[in-house]
């Protein structure tokens, strides 16, 4: 069984949502080491998520912005979390909503996404700033 673990820090990326599938495999490059495995990525923070879906049309990243927007407004008007600026509160709602982890299987040394797929970062801050990953690969 082999085991790797790394932390990464993301880059300050705007609100939306953003492939980093390139930038985890650059900087982890220990999943080539792993012949059959899973890859475990955590993000530290409550303001940003992570998800799975299509990496080729940019237009899906901006559907799912305006769709978790309008899911959940910033201008709902119970909130009462709002000491840290508007997009705080809806910021963790999106955050629960879409998932703090993500396990992707490694077969023959690399990530075994599907053709279209791609990891994104959801950044549900204005400013969030940079962002925290735990990457861990295990496998034989």
């Amino acid at each position: 069984m082999k085991l790797f673990q790394k932390e990464i820090k993301l880059r300050s990326y705007p609100r939306g949502y953003h492939l980093i599938t390139d930038v985890i495999q650059s900087q982890f490059p220990e999943i080539k080491l792993v012949h059959q495995g899973v890859l475990q990525i955590f993000i530290k923070h409550t303001s940003a998520g992570l998800t799975i879906n299509e990496n080729a049309d940019p237009t899906v990243r901006k559907d799912f912005e305006t769709f978790v927007n309008e899911l959940v407004p910033e201008s709902y008007p119970r909130f009462i979390h709002t000491y840290e600026g508007s997009d705080d509160m809806p910021a963790h709602l999106k955050s629960s909503f879409l998932g703090n982890s993500l396990q992707i299987p490694i077969t023959g040394g690399k990530l075994n996404l599907g053709t279209w797929q791609g990891i994104y970062l959801c950044e549900f801050r204005d400013f969030g700033g940079a962002r925290s990953l735990v990457l861990t690969a295990f496998g034989v």
